[in-house]
């Protein structure tokens, strides 16, 4: 507690007590690089305060050396196995992570950008107590995203849940290019709001975020569509853009998990299975060394986009939502707004903008008639009516 008065007394220039009514000696949160206590300010507003380790900075440098020989030194003795590409993403990244400020602006945008899905909360940033070291913000409880009990007990619907989690990210991913990349469970909160008494999904810890350029995005965004259609000439197509050359086969199944015989007859249509995962787990031993060289190929924007699919993919098995008919629409709609958003940026011609609207909204509408007949066939009616004929 005594580190942590020093980095809000050194960077704050204040005590504890001038600054907080209350302040929570045990942390609510704790990680290698900080720690959150629960606070009330004296205007009685209850707030969280991310407090970063004093020597975390010096620690973290001296890690990311000591990573980069043990790295060089399997490299040398494994010449296949090549993560040198670890050492390049930490030293990129752990300075972001590391400012506070950067976190909290990322917070803002985010929140702004998202700001038409009612169920998405990203706490208030109080800039006023906030530095490189230190972040206040609004405080907010829930339970974890994995936490099937928790929303059993409050009426929280999984599927909801998951449908509007993959709303969020493809919306963040396909259509603004702008990613939230450490979505694991102690970051993604699932509440009952008091006031609406709507579900909401609180998105936390904003430090690591990644910019997607325009045309590796658009790339991104065909390759998934090709992959929810089966479309296997499109899949190889998009794969050799985004740099896997003639790994591409590989390349899909690591983007989707799933086996090669899923991604070509199309992911959206061949539910997951057991045996399907245990391939998988399987093929990952085996194929490491091809793995490695598919890595150290593929863009290094592509790299947490990886790491986030895993994380988000990890949620949905909990939540036993996996590979479901929503998670395809909501994808594949965001997919269509961005590629038609792309293509009227690309055209002064208004007749052009008309004619890639319209196509647009024909396609939007002909997913939702496709999402309608899906809910209609399994709804009780649907089932009457199957049975009937």
């Amino acid at each position: 507690m005594e580190e942590i008065q020093q980095v809000i007394r050194e960077d704050l220039g204040k005590e504890l007590s001038e600054l907080f009514v209350s302040f929570e000696k045990e942390p609510r949160g704790a990680a290698s690089l900080a720690q959150v206590h629960r606070a009330v300010l004296h205007d009685g507003r209850v707030v969280a305060v991310k407090v970063q380790h004093p020597k975390v900075q010096k620690q973290s440098s001296k890690d990311i050396l000591v990573m980069e020989v043990l790295l060089k030194a399997v490299h040398h003795l494994f010449p296949d196995f090549a993560f040198m590409w670890l050492v390049e993403e930490a030293k990129k990244n752990m300075p972001l992570e590391l400012d506070f400020l950067n976190e909290g602006h990322n917070a803002e945008k985010v929140a702004n950008m998202l700001a038409h899905l009612p169920f998405l909360k990203v706490p208030t940033i109080h800039w006023d107590l906030s530095t490189k070291r230190i972040l206040t913000m609004e405080f907010t409880e829930g339970g974890q995203v994995n936490d099937r009990e928790y929303m059993k007990k409050h009426g929280i619907q999984v599927n909801e849940i998951s449908e509007n989690l993959g709303k969020m990210y493809s919306e963040m991913i396909f259509i603004h290019g702008f990613v939230h990349c450490d979505p694991h469970p102690g970051n993604v909160l699932v509440r009952k709001c008091l006031q609406s008494k709507m579900t909401e999904i609180v998105l936390l810890d904003h430090g690591l975020y990644q910019v997607l350029q325009p045309d590796f995005r658009m790339n991104y965004c065909r390759l998934w569509q090709s992959l929810i259609q089966g479309n296997m000439s499109g899949v190889e197509r998009y794969s050799r853009k985004l740099g896997a050359g003639d790994l591409f086969p590989l390349f899909a199944c690591v983007l989707t998990a799933r086996s090669w015989t899923a991604v070509n007859a199309g992911i959206s249509s061949v539910p997951v299975t057991h045996s399907e995962d245990v391939e998988i787990r399987t093929n990952a031993a085996l194929y490491l060394p091809q793995i490695s060289d598919l890595l150290n190929r593929v863009p290094r924007q592509m790299l947490l986009l990886l790491k986030t699919n895993d994380l988000l993919r990890g949620i949905e098995t909990t939540l036993e939502t996996r590979a479901s008919s929503s998670s395809f629409i909501n994808m594949s709609r965001c997919c269509i707004r961005a590629v038609a958003r792309h293509k009227r940026s690309k055209t002064t011609s208004r007749k052009v903008r008309l004619r890639i609207s319209l196509a647009e909204s024909l396609n939007l509408w002909k997913l939702s008639l496709y999402e309608f007949l899906l809910w209609f066939r399994s709804s009780m009616l649907g089932l009457w009516l199957s049975a009937l004929l």
